[in-house]
């Protein structure tokens, strides 16, 4: 016992000042932090189960030959430049992402790390015919297009989408095609013009978050109500086209605000939906609220398709084009995304199912 008043001792162990605030540096021993260096420092850190699998046998060996083809003719690739966790999946089945119309965006979402411009370069001419020849080098089976937004144009980059789907197509007649479309700012006079004969299997767009956090996570020309819309117009305006989009949780959401917007795109006749965590790319964007657990994730996946959506794929590393291809069979009736050879990226109580059968089947 020192032999000091209680008091004095209260004192000394509360500061006044809080201390991730503080930081060492000068004559004085500490100074007061920045605002970058307080959101770096409260940057949180990610969980324990945001792991997953590496290929092995014919997976890894068309793994390491698409990855060949991509450097070996400099192409560029949204899953290598956004540092996707599946890259190694879905290139081990021969499905890549391209982003299409620049490399900046006309809108300034909190939670992309896509850069802004209000006047984008003109859009390239050559961009279709250059992407059809990038998908035949790689020897794809699966190609996802997605696209920045080009408010600039009259048409929201439409017509220069609808090229390069169709010049793909063109090129590579057995290749499935899928468009991760912006929402053109709801302009469905181009929808119309985009989607009339072409040649696609899913016709994709993002509501990205609940609809109460609109405001805080997109841009203000963006809304999950605009977003409902063009999904809605898209399949009245072509019934035989596949319709997808995805969610990102960790934003501030509730869990009832999930199973809701979940509800609400499966009311606008949506087929396919994409469930996944939220990761800030950067200490200036939207900060992470909360990391769900793969058990919630499960949760979700289950209530998705309790909901009647035709394929499912929610876990914490899943991201919107997450294995699109098989996605795209397992709408079409083939085996669920999750339960074929899982790499943990997407989690679901079908499999978990699958193994405790299996592990009976064992003990039995």
């Amino acid at each position: 016992m020192t032999g000091l008043h209680p008091t004095i001792l209260m004192e000394r162990r509360l500061p006044t000042i809080d201390s991730l605030e503080m930081v060492p540096g000068g004559c004085s021993g500490t100074r007061k932090m920045s605002p970058q260096e307080k959101r770096k420092a409260r940057r949180k850190r990610l969980p324990d189960w945001f792991k997953t699998s590496l290929p092995t046998g014919e997976t890894q060996e068309r793994y390491n030959g698409t990855k060949y083809n991509v450097h070996k003719h400099g192409l560029n690739t949204v899953c290598e430049e956004a540092r996707c966790p599946n890259v190694h999946d879905c290139w081990g089945r021969g499905t890549a992402t391209f982003m299409v119309a620049g490399e900046v965006c006309t809108r300034g979402c909190r939670f992309c790390a896509v850069g802004t411009l209000k006047n984008p370069p003109e859009l390239n001419s050559d961009e279709p015919r250059e992407l059809a020849e990038a998908i035949s080098k790689m020897g794809l089976s699966y190609a996802v297009i997605t696209v920045v937004n080009r408010d600039d144009l009259d048409d929201g980059g439409a017509m220069h989408y609808r090229r390069c789907v169709s010049e793909v197509a063109n090129h590579n007649p057995g290749v499935g095609v899928e468009l991760l479309c912006s929402d053109l700012d709801g302009n469905l006079g181009a929808l119309e013009l985009l989607l009339e004969g072409l040649p696609l299997r899913v016709f994709a767009h993002n509501v990205e978050c609940v609809p109460r956090l609109d405001s805080v996570v997109r841009d203000p020309r963006a809304s999950f109500q605009q977003s409902l819309e063009i999904l809605a117009s898209a399949k009245c305006m072509r019934p035989d086209l596949l319709t997808k989009t995805s969610i990102m949780v960790g934003l501030g959401e509730t869990d009832d605000e999930v199973f809701e917007a979940m509800h609400l795109v499966r009311e606008a006749g949506v087929d396919m939906i994409t469930l996944g965590q939220y990761l800030q790319p950067s200490y200036k964007h939207l900060a992470v609220d909360r990391f769900p657990e793969p058990e919630r994730f499960a949760d979700w996946d289950r209530m998705a398709r309790d909901l009647g959506f035709r394929a499912v794929a929610s876990g914490p590393l899943v991201r919107s084009s997450y294995r699109a291809g098989l996605l795209w069979e397992e709408a079409m009736g083939g085996e669920p995304v999750v339960t074929r050879d899982s790499s943990g990226s997407a989690v679901s109580h079908l499999e978990f199912a699958d193994r405790k059968v299996a592990a009976r089947g064992q003990t039995s």
